[in-house]
């Protein structure tokens, strides 16, 4: 297998960021979906050494800590990316953002936490990376995951 080459895998390659595999879905869905010129990616949530990143944004986490949570799916989401399309350079443009945050009620902070994958996308795709978003605080994440991240792609 070859290497990845162009300009996204050189921006990834001096962030210090290596892809990761597809992860295997955990319940009844793929882990994307291609119609037209659009790819959809599942939710992916946070990890944290290979396992769930468990906790609650307002009671044991911080909202620094929830950003690094959804840098960390950005990155997983970029991985499952790259296996949908084959090169990232064929991406035209990241289209939009859903994140689910696992937080307390009196929580207000989603967006700020959200800003941890919206940044990394905005860094490595340049102009293709600014996205619509969404940011909803949730009582609960499938495995007590902090953070929740689905996306939508536009390819060239």
């Amino acid at each position: 297998m070859t290497t990845p080459t162009g300009p996204i895998y050189d921006k990834l390659k001096n962030l210090g960021i290596t892809l990761p595999p597809v992860s295997t879905p955990a319940a009844a869905y793929v882990p994307f979906v291609r119609t037209g010129s659009l790819v959809f990616l599942s939710g992916h949530i946070a990890k944290k050494d290979g396992k769930p990143w468990v906790g609650q944004l307002g009671k044991n986490m911080g909202t620094d800590e929830g950003k690094l949570a959804a840098r960390a799916i950005a990155i997983d989401l970029m991985g499952t990316l790259h296996a949908a399309v084959g090169d990232l350079g064929k991406v035209k443009r990241i289209v939009k953002l859903m994140s689910l945050v696992n937080s307390t009620g009196d929580f207000t902070e989603q967006h700020l936490v959200t800003n941890g994958a919206s940044e990394l996308f905005g860094e490595v795709f340049g102009t293709a990376g600014a996205h619509a978003r969404s940011a909803f605080g949730v009582a609960q994440i499938p495995m007590g995951a902090c953070v929740e991240i689905e996306l939508i792609a536009e390819l060239e």
